[in-house]
Formats: C-alpha cells, structure tokens, sequence
C-alpha cells in the first residue's frame, strides 16, 4: 500500500510525463478524467494540465473523487488494507509483439482484428498498443527477426493467447476473422483438452491463438 508522500510523488511523475510529451500518459488521462475522455493523445498533451489535475488523476485511480477526498479517507483505507492484502494482485498481463513496421501492424489489428489504437509512441512512432475488450497487446519496432520463423512455426510458439467466454463466441470470432481474409495457422478445432481455439498470424508471422469453450 503506497503512503501519502508516494502518491504526491506519482502526481508530479504525471505531470513531468506531460510536459515531456510522453505519449502513453495521454490514454491514462483520457481514460480517468472525463473532461479529457473525447481528446485525442495530441490533443489531451497539447491541453493545459496542472499539479492539481495530476493529484485528482491519481485520486480516482485510488476510488477517490478528489485529492482532498483521497487525503481525508487515505488513513482508512491504508488501515484497511494492510489487514486485508497479505501480497500483491496482478491486475492485468499484456503480451509484446516484435513487428517491422508499426504502421502496417496498427493496420492490421485495426481493420482486420476489430482492436483499437490505445497510444503510438515516437516520432516517427516505434512502439503502440492495441486493445479489444480486455485484451492490450504492445507491439515493439524491430530492425531484424526475434524468432527464427521455421522454429517458431514448427513448434508453435505462441506470441499471445486471448480467450472469450462462451463457445458460440469462439464461433463468432473465427467466422469474423475469416470474412476479414485473415491468415489462419490454425483454423477452428476442437481440442481434447475442453477447449476450441485457432490461431491466426500477424504481418510479421506472430502466431495470436484465440480459444474459449469447446461446448
């Protein structure tokens, strides 16, 4: 559990990245202040932004309306949470992808993978991330290959496995990537295991499985 002085500390680390321009702060604003929410990331770092919106952003990122709410409740909730948390939460997993051109990968995940752009960053940009749902993937500029493409397909090596819940998703899934002519690996099969999944690959070879129920 972080104390108070921590967090005055991640306001200010904010609020640096902001002025340097540094693009993946942009979604994290865009995403907890709703003043920012219709900004683009050039709009949201060219917009003025302060020590006090800063302090709010981490405020809400804790459950709190305000930094002055955070600083009234935060002796509670680090009471309470030093008797309930006993280690750390993993809140979330998010796969890299080495491509070679980070243009034609957003291309690819946007137009034929139904993901969105969540930041670029560089210029010109060398590093991004996409997301459907609850699946972020980051893709990482490369000047050569990461994985030697006979291996990797020969003994599959996955880059990244995503799940939906039901088995009719699946379903629905493979038939839309299908229709966007995607290039399949694997198609749709049912394994012994419980499960059904394909896997698809990316420009740059990447083997992506996808799998939900079998029944």
């Amino acid at each position: 559990m972080p104390n108070l002085e921590n967090l005055r500390k991640q306001a200010k680390l904010v609020l640096r990245w902001h002025r340097d321009r540094y693009y993946p702060v942009a979604a994290q604003i865009r995403g907890t202040l709703p003043r920012y929410r219709h900004m683009t990331d050039r709009e949201v770092l060219a917009h003025s932004f302060r020590l006090s919106d800063a302090q709010e952003l981490v405020a809400r990122q804790h459950g709190f309306e305000s930094w002055q709410a955070l600083k009234t409740g935060f002796p509670t909730m680090a009471d309470h949470a030093e008797q309930k948390a006993s280690k750390a939460i993993i809140v979330a997993a998010e796969p890299q992808l080495f491509v070679a051109n980070i243009t034609a990968s957003l291309d690819f995940f946007t137009q034929k993978l139904g993901f969105t752009i969540a930041f670029t960053y560089g210029d010109p940009a060398f590093y991004a991330q996409v997301s459907r749902d609850g699946a972020r993937l980051n893709l990482r500029c490369v000047d050569s290959l990461v994985i030697e493409p006979e291996l990797r397909d020969r003994e599959e090596l996955l880059s990244a496995a995503m799940t939906v819940a039901t088995s009719v998703e699946i379903k629905q899934l493979f038939l839309e990537f299908q229709s966007a002519s995607v290039t399949f690996f694997q198609t749709l099969k049912k394994q012994p295991w419980g499960a059904r999944n394909f896997i698809i690959k990316d420009p740059d070879g990447n083997l992506l499985l996808f799998a939900g129920p079998a029944d």
